[in-house]
């Protein structure tokens, strides 16, 4: 059992409603130099990204923007190009903008400051940048944010759907540490004790309050992106992202390649946890339960997914990460298997 010395975290963490208007004071007090380069959305610039950018000047900053609509390379490539005399990047969005934000951040050596919009995934916080590619999406390595603000009040007016995605990533730890347990055990891969019990803490603490967690409420977009932020910082101990990726995120990556429209990450992560729970012979009805308290997807058909595509994914799985080793073994389910499985958790009928 190997805890890492290398370990990347936020120097600062600050959430709560309002806490956007403190952007100003959190740049003098942890950037030096006067230009900024903000990356954004079309649609979270309005909702954010325009207030951060004037909050900014106002505090006698130059600002470079850049709007965005894809986590591809090509977007990257172009953040890194115009962020060369930056002192910072600052992410203002949801997950592409954040993402391209990290790893723009970590090829420049410039400090990154998370801003998110939403709280659907653990990204907010993490040291790893998902990277879409002709194959599906790739997650890549980069630095952990400088600091991270969230607005708890502009998460809570974001659609629910979004927390309960965020709730459903963060579920998805216990099956994640599972595998990662095993690996440890079959193949003498590294493991962290320290932050699979962060990990694991992590999504047992949001389960205990998932009778509060509401729409439009700024305490329950507090709980989850408090989760959100410490699994985040679990993945930065371990150095990788095993305690928060398993089986159930292989999953998920497999429907992001094979669904026409797949869903939000979260939720695809928490449907795949509810399979790959019962595959491991935990307690997967109490994950059942405790997403449909929060009324996040638990079948294919809340997901708006073909029965078909989940048999499909469930097959394919095991080919994503092939070096990632998991409860599906080298050789994956047989497609009987995957049915009985899918069957068997009420996520097809």
């Amino acid at each position: 059992m190997t805890d890492f010395r290398n370990v990347q975290l936020p120097r600062e963490i600050h959430t709560g409603p309002q806490k956007i208007k403190e952007i100003g004071t959190i740049c003098k007090n942890l950037i030096q130099g006067n230009e900024i380069t903000v990356i954004t959305g079309n649609t979270t610039k309005k909702i954010a990204g325009k207030e951060v950018m004037d909050i900014l000047e106002d505090a006698g900053y130059t600002i470079i923007e850049k709007i965005i609509d894809q986590a591809t390379q090509k977007e990257v490539d172009e953040v890194v190009t115009i962020s060369k005399n930056s002192s910072a990047i600052l992410g203002v969005g949801g997950g592409k903008v954040i993402d391209v934000a990290k790893l723009s951040s970590t090829i420049n050596a410039i400090p990154f400051i998370s801003i998110p919009t939403t709280a659907a995934h653990d990204g907010i916080a993490s040291p790893r940048a998902s990277i879409k590619s002709p194959q599906g999406s790739v997650s890549l390595e980069a630095n952990a944010p400088f600091a991270v603000l969230v607005d708890t009040q502009i998460i809570a007016q974001a659609p629910y759907r979004f927390i309960a995605s965020g709730f459903s990533d963060i579920i998805s730890n216990l099956t994640a540490v599972e595998d990662w347990k095993l690996a440890y055990k079959l193949i003498n891969e590294p493991f962290s004790d320290s932050a699979a019990a962060l990990s694991v803490m992590t999504a047992n603490l949001l389960i205990e309050q998932a009778d509060n967690i509401q729409p439009r409420h700024v305490g329950s977009a507090g709980i989850v992106v408090k989760g959100l932020i410490s699994s985040g910082m679990a993945i930065s101990i371990a150095g990788n992202s095993r305690p928060a990726s398993g089986s159930e995120h292989k999953f998920c990556h497999a429907l992001d390649i094979i669904a026409p429209k797949p869903a939000l990450h979260g939720e695809q992560c928490g449907v795949g946890t509810i399979m790959m729970m019962y595959l491991q012979g935990g307690n997967w009805k109490q994950i059942k339960n405790v997403l449909e308290t929060i009324n996040a997807p638990t079948t294919a058909k809340e997901l708006n997914i073909n029965e078909k595509h989940i048999i499909d994914a469930l097959v394919e799985a095991h080919n994503i990460r092939k070096e990632r080793y998991t409860i599906l073994g080298d050789r994956g389910l047989s497609r009987e298997a995957a049915e009985n499985i899918a069957l068997k958790t009420k996520v097809i009928e």
